[in-house]
């Protein structure tokens, strides 16, 4: 007998429970972060990569392992170092002898950490630009080539990079088209005072049980596939187009700030982020569909990592987060055609 197919409405009942306990499962370990917790559900749920950004101490690594314990993931960690080498990260072709003790024998293939499924790039400024485009590869094809033969990576693939924002020695920023694949950029807060003596009062005393695994590869999955059958309105799809168009300084809809304080905006890829960060928003709030509340509340961490400044935006000090509030502030929800017709109706 055939099994009735699940309605959508049921199966986003379900897919808005399972975002609950796994919110539930990482509080046991993490205390606050809730906005951080949020948005790496985002990228997880959208099948992209988050950049986390913040000082050492604020639990980014401590998330992401409790995160692939809750997920029950592959994890894997690489610690980015200035003398990481791209085989390091990816792997190499080892060879092998046949015990023979001739000198014939075979290669064998020694997989990197990148082989994961969660997987944790640590301080990834730290290594120099060919080693971090090593990632690149994996990010964007969820594949690695290794002496030519291409190698597909277990699914779900899903990497967490961190950065610190304030030892700028011995760093080496990300280049562009690397910061391109991150669909998010989420910068992590300090904790507040009640915050942090809660977070004192667990890792001073007893150790902490490790969380409960909630949902599966499988589920995780099923969850990015119904993120892509979330509706988006055309006049949100535009909204989201009018947004990404406004980051360039070029364009003649772009406010004040973007021509002064930009070189670059976003392209293609930003507007892709916008739009799939607003689909997995709206599925963890149980929605059917993105509504333009759901792109304005994703639009920081969608674009701020591919707005490039100018010289005279770095003079000023005009910060992304800056910029993008004024673009959600000037930029219509509506066409500027449909805003005069509603006027003269």
């Amino acid at each position: 007998m055939t099994a009735t197919p699940v309605d959508f409405e049921t199966r986003l009942t379900q897919a808005c429970a399972a975002s609950d306990r796994l919110r539930d499962a990482i509080a046991t370990v993490i205390v606050g972060q809730v906005e951080v917790v949020d948005q790496v559900l985002w990228g997880l749920i959208a099948g992209g990569h988050v950049l986390l950004e913040g000082v050492p101490g604020l639990g980014k690594t401590l998330l992401i392992r409790t995160l692939a314990s809750c997920l029950r993931l592959q994890f894997s960690r690489i610690q980015f170092t200035p003398d990481l080498l791209p085989s390091d990260v990816i792997g190499t072709n080892v060879l092998v002898l046949d015990g023979s003790g001739g000198s014939t024998g075979r290669f064998e293939l020694h997989r990197g950490p990148i082989f994961g499924q969660a997987i944790l790039a640590d301080e990834i400024n730290r290594a120099t630009p060919k080693t971090q485009s090593a990632l690149l590869e994996a990010m964007q094809e969820h594949a690695v080539t290794i002496a030519g033969k291409r190698h597909v990576l277990d699914e779900p693939f899903f990497v967490l990079a961190t950065e610190n924002p304030i030892e700028m020695e011995g760093t080496y920023p990300l280049p562009e088209a690397q910061l391109d694949r991150f669909l998010l950029k989420v910068v992590v807060p300090s904790p507040s005072e009640d915050e942090l003596s809660s977070i004192l009062q667990r890792t001073t005393g007893q150790p902490i049980s490790p969380p409960p695994t909630v949902l599966s590869q499988e589920e995780v999955l099923a969850l990015r596939a119904m993120c892509r059958e979330i509706a988006v309105a055309e006049p949100v799809l535009q909204y989201a187009a009018r947004l990404v168009s406004a980051t360039s300084p070029q364009a003649e809809c772009a406010p004040e700030l973007v021509k002064r304080g930009l070189r670059y905006g976003a392209g293609v890829r930003g507007g892709q982020a916008l739009v799939l960060a607003a689909k997995a928003l709206a599925l963890l709030q149980g929605r059917p569909q993105v509504a333009f509340s759901d792109v304005q509340a994703v639009a920081l961490p969608t674009l701020r990592h591919r707005l490039i400044r100018s010289f005279e935006g770095e003079a000023d000090d005009i910060t992304a987060d800056q910029i993008i509030k004024q673009l959600l502030d000037s930029v219509a929800t509506r066409p500027a055609s449909v805003e005069q017709a509603v006027q003269k109706g």
